[in-house]
C-alpha cells in the first residue's frame, strides 16, 4: 500500500450540499465510521460513489446474519491485506459476537480449530472465490444446508463488494482513523 494517499480525501471546505449528504449518509443508526476517509476519497467521483453507496448499503443490510457477513468481510480484509477494511469492520464484528479466538481463526483460515461446519464453509467460500472465482461443490453444499436462496446469492456479492472496497483502499492508500484497530501484523 502507498505510504500516503495517492488521491487525498476531499476537504470539507470543498463539499457542496450533495457531497455532504453522500459522505455523511449512515448505513445504520450507530455506524462509528460514517464520513470516513474512504467516503471522502470516493466521493470525488460522485456519480460512481452514489451508485456504489446505494449498492454497498443494500449489501451491508442484507439477509445474511450480521456475524456471518462480518466473518466474510474480515476474511476478505485479511486476504487482501486491507488495513482500512479491517479497521472499519473489526469493531463492527465484535459488536455482533466475533471474539478474539474468532479473529485468530479468521487469520488462520477455514481449517483453524474452533470453527463449526458453517463458519468454516463461510471462510472457505471467501478463499475459493478469491482463488478460483467460484464456490466449490463441497462448500456450496454446506452453505446450501444453512441458507435460503437469497442469502446464498448474497455470499459471493458480499465477498465481491468488499474485495472491490479493498482494491480501492489499498490502491489509493486510504488511511483509517488512527483510533481504529490495526490489521494484525502491520
Amino acid at each position: 500500500m502507498p505510504n500516503q494517499p495517492r488521491i487525498p480525501p476531499l476537504p470539507a471546505d470543498e463539499w457542496d450540499e450533495d457531497t455532504e449528504s453522500l459522505i455523511t449518509a449512515s448505513w445504520f443508526a450507530d455506524r462509528p465510521t460514517k464520513g470516513q476517509n474512504f467516503f471522502k476519497t470516493f466521493v470525488r467521483h460522485k456519480e460512481l460513489f452514489r451508485v456504489w453507496n446505494d449498492f454497498g448499503r443494500t449489501v451491508f443490510n442484507g439477509r445474511l446474519p450480521d456475524r456471518d457477513r462480518e466473518l466474510l468481510i474480515l476474511r476478505v480484509a485479511w486476504l487482501t491485506r486491507c488495513q482500512f477494511e479491517w479497521a472499519s469492520h473489526e469493531p463492527l464484528a465484535r459488536r455482533v459476537g466475533v471474539t478474539d479466538p474468532d479473529i485468530e481463526g479468521i487469520m488462520a483460515g477455514p481449517a483453524a480449530p474452533g470453527w463449526n461446519q458453517l463458519e468454516a464453509a463461510l471462510l472457505r467460500a471467501v478463499d475459493e472465490l478469491m482463488a478460483d472465482n467460484l464456490i466449490g461443490d463441497a462448500t456450496w453444499s454446506n452453505l446450501r444446508d444453512a441458507y435460503d436462496d437469497l442469502q446464498l446469492i448474497e455470499i459471493p456479492v458480499v465477498v465481491g463488494q468488499y474485495q472491490l472496497v479493498a482494491y480501492f483502499n489499498n490502491t489509493f492508500g486510504v488511511e483509517p482513523d488512527a483510533a481504529l484497530p490495526r490489521l494484525p501484523g502491520t
